[in-house]
């Protein structure tokens, strides 16, 4: 046996002792329902050159990824298979597989250092996009399992992602994501660990890619923005698994959105911008104008009006382009008025309150579903109050205040609760009632 200086010395950039490794190795493994009991001693067999028995070097990749911050290997750390080409950027799908899988089931079990992350930044954030703008691309995504995934399994899959979109948008993310992340266990695992030809994987990929979107968004809804992230970077390994780089635009999308969330302004510019650019022509104009309308958002906060205002056009000459029926399920979300809505909060960023009110009021006029209507009567709230037409916000407060109701969103109650500020700081008439309504919204615990 040749020793395994990688493991090592990835062990020492990691700054983790040999008891260290074997303690995080057990707890990975009871996350995986394995009852591990290594020491020590097992380690520095390892070291000496001794392969470690089944999940053991997905599970030392795991540990070690996550104390580095960056994916690891079974190259890496000197435990490739001899014969099997090695992936020198980013993780064997396989590998991948087993380590998203993971992260479902302790989300499932709400382990509370999973639901606690919080979102990673700088690198850590930009390499996950970095991967699926650039090559190496999967060259095979065929498997051999135990279950033969069928075109049935796949229809199952897309299905799913409809149905638990919906249910986000009508009940929220807190009461969605328990259900999905069920879903995930339950169904998308085993079907991602079964047998498939590269054709049918690539299907596989890309349904569960769109449910894992969705997983995001339900985390992301319920605050846990370092899990959202997680999913969100999955899905996006997913879609490039797939081959389908207009769903890999579609989560990056997701994280711009997020990225404005977390004021990270300059990380959604260049994010939009390489959704843009890398998927090119497979970009759709409903997806095309969301990510124009984010850049504005973005622009906007940074103080740059004039770039904001050039991304506003481009996202209202792409909305001029949408056709019904020729979108993917994914963009369905690119609803009449939703580009009205964001074109409106870029220019209140810029204190163009007139233009924003025309805009708030035009994406109120247009039919939304549950979730998106709170959205656009907020924002036309905020405006309204902004111009000194108290009457009118109080009525539109009213109304959001309503529409609200049965639905369990931490980002909908961000929106409640600074409407409600605006309104009491306004002190106008009906300022109080409409308040005291919102109040009786927000008293349910979610």
């Amino acid at each position: 046996m040749q020793p395994n200086t990688l493991l090592d010395a990835i062990l020492d950039e990691a700054g983790i002792s040999h008891a260290g490794l074997a303690a995080h190795v057990n707890q990975a493994g009871r996350a995986r329902g394995l009852a591990l009991r290594y020491e020590h001693t097992a380690v520095a067999r390892w070291l000496k050159g001794q392969r470690p028995r089944g999940q053991v070097p997905d599970l030392i990749c795991e540990v070690l990824a996550g104390r580095l911050h960056r994916p690891v290997t079974l190259d890496d750390i000197g435990l490739g298979v001899p014969g099997e080409p090695s992936t020198p950027h980013g993780t064997s799908l396989s590998g991948f597989v087993e380590r998203a899988t993971a992260l479902w089931r302790s989300d499932e079990q709400q382990r509370p250092h999973i639901l606690g992350a919080p979102a990673v930044t700088g690198t850590p954030a930009v390499m996950p996009v970095w991967e699926w703008e650039n090559p190496p691309e999967d060259t095979d995504v065929s498997r051999g399992g135990r279950h033969r995934v069928t075109p049935g399994d796949l229809e199952m899959l897309r299905a799913a992602r409809t149905h638990y979109e919906q249910m986000y948008r009508k009940a929220g993310g807190i009461a969605t994501r328990t259900r999905i992340v069920g879903f995930l266990n339950a169904e998308a695992a085993p079907l991602l660990r079964g047998s498939y030809t590269d054709a049918t994987g690539r299907q596989l990929h890309r349904a569960t890619g769109g449910l894992v979107a969705i997983a995001g968004i339900c985390a992301y809804d319920s605050d846990a923005h370092g899990l959202a992230q997680r999913y969100f970077h999955q899905a996006l390994r997913l879609a490039k698994a797939s081959g389908d780089r207009g769903l890999g635009a579609y989560v990056i999308a997701l994280l711009v959105n997020q990225s404005l969330f977390m004021r990270e302004y300059r990380q959604a510019v260049a994010f939009a911008e390489a959704a843009l650019r890398a998927a090119g022509k497979h970009i759709t104009p409903a997806l095309a104008c969301d990510l124009y309308a984010m850049q504005a958002k973005a622009y906007a906060h940074l103080g740059d009006g004039t770039t904001a205002l050039s991304c506003i056009r481009r996202a209202e000459q792409a909305a001029e382009r949408i056709r019904r029926g020729y979108e993917p399920d994914e963009t369905g979300y690119v609803q009449p008025g939703l580009v009205n809505v964001q074109v409106a909060e870029a220019l209140l960023s810029l204190g163009e309150l007139v233009a924003a009110g025309e805009h708030a009021a035009a994406a109120v006029d247009n039919p939304a579903h549950d979730r998106g209507r709170v959205h656009r009567l907020a924002m036309l709230s905020t405006i309204e109050l902004r111009r000194g037409n108290a009457d009118k916000a109080v009525a539109t407060a009213v109304q959001m205040a309503e529409q609200a109701r049965g639905m369990e969103s931490q980002r909908l109650r961000d929106r409640l609760r600074a409407v409600r500020e605006h309104l009491v700081r306004s002190g106008g008439a009906g300022t109080a009632e409409a308040a005291e309504l919102i109040d009786g919204a927000l008293r349910v615990p979610l």
